[in-house]
């Protein structure tokens, strides 16, 4: 009998490792297309309220410039110095990656997370605002060939369905014990079993997948 196997990737679209190994994400996909994905949102700051002040910026700065080192990943810092009373909660963008598979099942789920990851770090656009969110979230699916609006987006996103499938991603990360963010996950016959934490590369984990696919 075939074993069923599958990739799960946990992270966060306002988390900068997550989107430094946005490419090598894509990457793994596109080498196994017959490979599933599940994308599991981590919460990696949902429910914040800290302001992030101008130490906060530089601390992120920081971090910015390792991960554009280590990946090639472009940066719009401009934009997060100009920012002013801003609260990094990624809380909503979490809940919009879930809202798309929501309404839209078919869709390719990492290809929206990237579209919002792209929206923050690179056109230093606010995830954090529902409607900003929903106009995201809407073009990317759109994008994919899937009919829907900003308007249905945003009503989708404020409801108890997707709001509680956000906190079911959010508690399957801890039940993963899920240490830092991207995580890489593959699950062999229900079996789950860890690949790798924290940033790494396409080769590394195809390096690793390829005896358990075989």
């Amino acid at each position: 009998m075939e074993q069923r196997m599958k990739l799960i990737f946990v992270g966060d679209p306002m988390c900068s490792w997550c989107y430094g190994f946005g490419k090598e994400m894509s990457a793994i996909a596109q080498s196994m297309p017959g490979l599933e994905v599940q994308v599991v949102v981590g919460g990696m700051a949902a429910g914040s309220t800290q302001l992030l002040d101008d130490a906060a910026k530089q601390f992120r700065l920081t971090h910015w410039a390792r991960v554009e080192q280590m990946s090639g990943a472009v940066f719009n810092r401009e934009a997060l110095m100009a920012r002013k009373n801003f609260v990094y909660d990624t809380e909503p963008v979490c809940r919009a990656v879930v809202t798309a598979r929501t309404i839209a099942p078919n869709v390719d789920v990492l290809k929206v997370f990237r579209a919002f990851q792209r929206a923050f770090y690179v056109d230093g656009l606010d995830t954090t605002d529902g409607n900003v969110l929903a106009e995201i979230g809407a073009r990317a699916i759109a994008e994919q060939g899937i009919e829907t609006t900003a308007d249905v987006f945003f009503e989708a996103s404020t409801s108890d369905e997707v709001i509680d499938a956000t906190q079911r991603d959010f508690e399957l990360t801890r039940r993963l014990g899920v240490r830092g963010f991207p995580s890489l996950f593959v699950e062999i016959d229900g079996k789950i079993g860890q690949l790798s934490s924290g940033y790494t590369t396409a080769a590394q984990v195809m390096q690793a997948l390829k005896p358990l696919a075989a």
